[in-house]
């Protein structure tokens, strides 16, 4: 009897596309046009469990967006989500075509225009508007891809838009691939641990004690927040509260039969899984490039908000927040998030103050840089 397993077989290589001429073209042939979100959206609800959730991926226990009782008595009457949590009801990647070729997250502009107030309904639409060549360090040539997600409500109204950058780099094994070398987890002494702890023990939210305009100094810091080291723990909790691209079982079996460019297969196991395993899986990020298992780059983005959040208090709103990607953050590492105060400002969106974020690694390296446009209540009216 002529065996029926071969009906079933379907062959799956790590794919190693490069860039060449054409791929500008590619990158941006879709210009313009609505993409599809369902792979993209995780929630579709400001639900508290959806907001726990979230938070619980970020570590950020501010008590505005999980105790109703204390949400109750601030200016919203209710629980509000963190800015960031829009990323769980659409992860805000726009980086059509070019198949095979890594995405690399590089960071997003975000602009909020309404409070995420529990019970809200939110869409999104997507769309790719610029892509480029740019050259960096790590990689020859890349193109960088930005798209722009709006998320609104069911009535149409505006929430919030998020301007996103994602390169596009070959691979490790293509020519002009990311080439990062494979580094050993960082080994912390018992005094580095010591630091981290007392690091997180001085952590602040301002919460209901109310931060006025008037008070602000130019060259203020901000409380800092320290994430780390981090591990696949902080990695598998992020993916519960914001969603991830992975499928499972037989969902993820039918996937890649029908996309088979769209996975790898481990040389080892002979197993096959996502592309995207890069982040959890050492095999793949040394395909990709990598110097070791990496983090998502919107929990960098969050992390930043939050410092943001952290210090505005409850009357503070952030209406922007501005984020470029460095350097990696791979499994091992310690992020320590800071904020400084640059500027203030009186306009007709009200009372602003301007601060330059960034996070540094624990040797020193800064891996994410920002920028936050925050709106104050001012002690006297005018």
């Amino acid at each position: 009897m002529t065996s029926t397993s071969s009906r079933y077989a379907y062959e799956v290589k790590t794919e190693t596309a490069g860039l060449d001429e054409s791929s500008l073209e590619e990158a941006r042939s879709l210009i313009g046009v609505p993409l599809r979100r369902d792979h993209f959206r995780w929630n579709d609800t400001v639900a508290l469990d959806s907001i726990r959730q979230f938070t619980k991926g970020i570590s950020d226990e501010n008590p505005l967006y999980l105790d109703r009782d204390y949400a109750a008595k601030t200016r919203f009457g209710g629980i509000t989500a963190p800015p960031t949590y829009l990323y769980s009801i659409d992860r805000g990647h726009v980086a059509p075509r070019l198949r095979s070729v890594q995405w690399i997250y590089a960071g997003t502009d975000w602009e909020w225009y309404k409070p995420l107030h529990e019970g809200l309904q939110v869409t999104s639409e997507a769309q790719l508007v610029d892509a480029n060549w740019v050259e960096g360090k790590m990689a020859r040539s890349m193109i960088l891809q930005e798209g722009e997600v709006l998320y609104r409500d069911t009535s149409g109204e505006l929430l919030a838009k998020a301007r996103t950058k994602i390169f596009r780099i070959p691979r490790s094994k293509a020519s002009g691939g990311l080439s990062y070398k494979t580094r050993e987890p960082h080994k912390y002494s018992p005094e580095d641990m010591e630091a981290i702890e007392q690091a997180i023990d001085a952590e602040i939210v301002r919460g209901a004690d109310t931060l006025y305009w008037d008070d602000v100094v130019p060259g203020e810091k901000l409380q800092p927040l320290v994430k780390g080291p981090f591990n696949m723990s902080d990695m598998i909790m992020f993916y519960c509260g914001s969603g991830c691209f992975y499928l499972a079982h037989e969902m993820a079996f039918r996937h890649r039969r029908k996309h088979p460019a769209d996975a790898y297969s481990d040389p080892k196991t002979g197993t096959k899984d996502h592309p995207a395993r890069g982040h959890t899986e050492e095999y793949m990020a040394s395909e990709v490039g990598m110097p070791g298992r990496y983090d998502s780059g919107l929990q960098r983005v969050c992390w930043l908000g939050q410092v943001v959040t952290n210090w505005m208090s409850d009357d503070g709103d952030l209406i922007e927040l501005k984020t470029r990607l460095r350097r990696p953050n791979v499994f091992g590492d310690t992020q320590w998030c800071s904020g400084t105060v640059t500027g203030k400002r009186e306009t007709s969106q009200g009372a602003l103050v301007d601060v330059e974020l960034q996070a540094v690694n624990q040797v020193g390296t800064v891996t994410t840089e920002g920028t936050a446009v925050v709106r104050l209540p001012k002690r006297t009216a005018p």
